[in-house]
Order: structure tokens, then sequence, then C-alpha cells
């Protein structure tokens, strides 16, 4: 029985060998478009984050400089449909893991009949080992994540944001603080931002360590002043989130990244990378290699040395 049972599964490993040469000459092209194009290096023209290294000025006047907040006011005025549309032309998933599309989780919030208030919460409690992306983003980028707040927030109808920052990330809650005073200094938030017809603030609040509290629905417990343990689901967050209202959950790169999306148009992120999985990504490089680093360049791109 033994001798029967190993010259089984050599023949069935033969058939799917041969299965599997047949359909390679099945007419299909041995190389699709897909396989033959390669992904990456970013070109510098395509980067959104470009003081990643905090090479510039990282307050108001050089963001300035490097074009946050240009025309903030008429990206606006174009519409809360037609952000959510171009964020979903862009083909951009959440940067914290899960991969959810943007634009359809900020679809959920569009519930004319709610009169609840609705918040934005972003989740900057980056916790897991070897990762800083997002903690490069409020260093030296906090007007990025700021700006993005603002147009997401109207996106979804929210009346402040609520950045939950890991505790340990001392320095950067002091920056984002500074960068925030900043930012209702110039009247770009608070009553009337960017000299629009919509009233936003942002908040800060700083964890206690709990790694847990990267989980979206523990992190909203946190924020509630309750111990940081994850809610059943149903109901989710677009339903009763903060303080029981509807609330968006975004990862900080994600939001960092909404306000080059709609000034250079959702068709241009969604072209760079493979479909389905496009735009540019801050990958962090660490462990025995000569130049540990955080990059950013294009979804796709490949690992191998060439």
């Amino acid at each position: 029985m033994y001798c029967s049972r190993i010259f089984s599964v050599s023949k069935f490993r033969r058939l799917i060998s041969a299965s599997e040469r047949l359909l390679s000459t099945s007419g299909a092209p041995e190389d699709t478009e897909a396989e033959q194009k390669v992904y990456g290096p970013l070109s510098d023209c395509d980067r959104i984050f470009t003081n990643l290294y905090c090479n510039c000025d990282w307050r108001l006047n050089g963001a300035l400089w490097r074009g946050d907040w240009y025309k903030t006011r008429n990206i606006l005025q174009k519409g809360k449909e037609w952000i959510v549309e171009e964020v979903k032309k862009s083909g951009l998933r959440g940067r914290g893991g899960a991969g959810f599309p943007t634009g359809v989780k900020w679809s959920f919030m569009l519930r004319a009949n709610d009169t609840r208030p609705r918040y934005l919460v972003v989740n900057a409690d980056e916790g897991e080992p070897g990762t800083c992306k997002d903690r490069e983003i409020i260093r030296h980028e906090p007007h990025k994540l700021i700006e993005g707040c603002v147009l997401a927030g109207y996106a979804i109808g929210a009346c402040a944001a609520y950045i939950y920052i890991r505790g340990e990330f001392y320095n950067e809650a002091v920056n984002l603080q500074l960068a925030i005073a900043e930012a209702y200094q110039a009247g770009k938030i608070g009553k009337k931002c960017c000299e629009f017809d919509y009233a936003f603030d942002v908040y800060v609040v700083r964890g206690a360590g709990a790694y847990i509290c990267g989980e979206e629905t523990a992190l909203l417990e946190s924020l509630e002043g309750k111990q940081g343990k994850p809610r059943l689901k149903p109901p989710f967050p677009a339903e009763v989130g903060l303080f029981g209202c509807p609330t968006t959950v975004n990862n900080v790169e994600t939001i960092a990244v909404v306000p080059t999306i709609l000034r250079r148009g959702g068709e241009w992120f969604a072209g760079l990378g493979r479909p389905r999985n496009s735009g540019t990504k801050l990958f962090n490089i660490s462990g025995q290699v000569n130049k540990p680093c955080t990059v950013e360049e294009e979804m796709s791109i490949s690992l191998k040395v060439k």
C-alpha cells in the first residue's frame, strides 16, 4: 500500500507538470504587459514627500515653498463628491496595512439624513517593529498631513480631526502641534479653512504606549478615555465611531498623499505601479543593510538587485 501511494503521488505530480506545460503553450502570450513593465525607480518629479530627509524647513514657510497649501481653496470649491471620486479614481488604498480603497471608505460617510457630527481620526500610533514612515511624515512634513486632514475632513463632512500619535513620539508631537498652531494663525484651519466656508479643527492626542491601540476601534476607545480594547464589529466606525458618531479612521500616509493626488489628478497616481496596487509608497529599510533609511518608491517595485 505504501509503494502504491508513492506511485500515485509521483504520477499526480507528473500530470500537473504536463498540464502546466500545456497551458503555457495554449496560445496565451508568454509575458503579459504587466510582467514586461519595469516598475521604479521613481522619478523625482513624481515624489510626494520632498522633505523626507529634512533638507528644507518643515515649518509653514518651508511647506509653502514646496507647494503645500497651494490652491487648497480651489480644491474645496469643487465639492465633496468630486474629492471622493478623484480619490477613488486614483486607486489609493490604506497605507496602514489593510489596503482598503480609501475613496470607497469615505463614501460610507456620505449620508444626507444623518445629523450627528462626523469625525476624522488619523492613526499615528505606529508600533510595528522596524516601521517609522509615519514618524518621518509627522517630523518633516507635518503640513502635508494637516492639509490632508482638511481635504479629507471636508469630503466626509467632518467637523474635526483627531490625530492619535504614539506616546513615544514626543518630538514629533511637538512638531505637529507647532505646525497646527501655524495653520490656525495663517487661517488654513479654524472657522473658515483657507477662506472657504468650512469650519474644521485639528487636535493631537498622545497615546500611552499600548500596541493594541493601533487597531482602529481600540484607538477610538482610548480617544474616549477608556481602556484601549477592540470593539466588536458590526457596527463599524462609519456608523458608530468616536463618541458614538460616524467616524473614518485613516493612516497618516494615506491622508498625507491626498493633497498631491487632488492637485495632480487621480489618473496620475493610478498610473504609478500595477493596477489595484497603484501610487507611491514609503518603505522602511532596516536590519543588516549598509544604509538604513526611509525611501519613497513606486508601488510594485522589485526587490531584486539588478
